[in-house]
């Protein structure tokens, strides 16, 4: 249902992937979940599987793909899961699968990510987080179009993150080669670029049936928190505490299961209340509201500036051209 505060839905951020997908049947449907081979992406994944989804795991270890894969197959009784090979900072990799795709596709879960990474950068001189967080997601996204079209009413989820309201896409230095490298800067940027993906995705594509949004996850401990030592740590609670504002006592950490992690997603992906809903931002299974001084909550006014969101598209294009 719509109200002023937006899309609003019955779960919170304790539900589970199961309990939002707890009734609706998705036979017939085809689903790709990128990074399906650990943290959200496998509940992710498991959920639409056990809907009756038939989902492919677009994953760079193919061999972990494969044993998460079996264990999906075990625990939803579905053998409609498959495995193919993606690699988000190899355009060649990204071109492979999307060629090798044929039929529609009804849902597109870009949950594959990477966060407060090293300074690298891909073979073409990409920022390795924006390469991988966005660039990869957007040559997938683009290529799959005429497959998502087919399906009549396909869904495009796009997973953010909080940490957009850290940084703006900065146009003038996306690869930090002009500036000092920030490891949460640049995930910053690439996060917010998920939101104006969603954002510019949703009007372009919009006489085509396709809607397409973003969400936070949530705080979950997994995999993607690799590069947190002391050091990252740190600095993410100076970008914190610049972000809240002097004086405001920070908020107290909490981290949700796997399982809720995934449930955002997996709303996205299927629930009724998003038939027709395009280009926004949720977080704990609800539209977020704008983001207000003081809080690390909501959504950055940067993320959803359709100027910025068409820039962005055709920076995009042009570095993939």
């Amino acid at each position: 249902m719509a109200t002023r505060a937006g899309i609003t839905s019955p779960f919170t951020s304790r539900s589970t992937a199961a309990d939002v997908i707890a009734g609706i049947d998705l036979t017939g449907r085809r689903a790709v979940v990128t990074g399906a081979a650990s943290g959200i992406g496998v509940e992710t994944a498991r959920a639409l599987a056990g809907a009756g989804a038939e989902v492919t795991l677009a994953v760079r270890d193919t061999a972990a793909g494969d044993r998460t894969a079996k264990d999906i197959r075990a625990t939803t009784g579905s053998e409609g899961v498959r495995v193919a090979a993606l690699d988000l900072t190899d355009p060649a990799s990204v071109r492979a699968f999307t060629a090798a795709w044929h039929g529609p596709l009804h849902i597109l879960v870009n949950n594959a990510g990477v966060m407060a990474a090293p300074e690298s950068r891909t073979p073409q001189g990409w920022e390795l987080q924006f390469a991988t967080n966005h660039l990869g997601h957007f040559a997938l996204t683009t290529g799959l179009h005429e497959a998502l079209t087919a399906a009549g009413g396909a869904r495009v989820v796009s997973v953010s993150s909080s940490g957009h309201l850290f940084s703006p896409v900065v146009f003038d230095d996306l690869h930090f080669t002009e500036r000092p490298y920030d490891p949460w800067l640049a995930y910053g940027q690439s996060k917010t670029a998920n939101v104006l993906f969603a954002v510019e995705a949703g009007r372009r594509w919009a006489a085509d049936g396709i809607t397409a949004n973003a969400l936070m996850p949530g705080g979950i401990q997994t995999n993607l928190g690799r590069y947190m030592d002391d050091a990252r740590m740190g600095l993410f609670m100076t970008h914190l505490r610049a972000l809240l504002g002097e004086g405001t006592p920070l908020p107290e950490m909490s981290f949700k299961s796997v399982e809720q992690g995934a449930a955002t997603s997996v709303l996205l992906a299927t629930s009724p209340l998003l038939d027709g809903v395009s280009g926004r931002y949720f977080e704990d299974c609800n539209e977020a509201p704008l983001h207000q001084p003081g809080t690390n909550t909501g959504v950055a006014p940067h993320a959803l500036e359709p100027e910025a969101a068409e820039r962005l598209w055709q920076v995009s294009e042009q570095l993939l051209d």
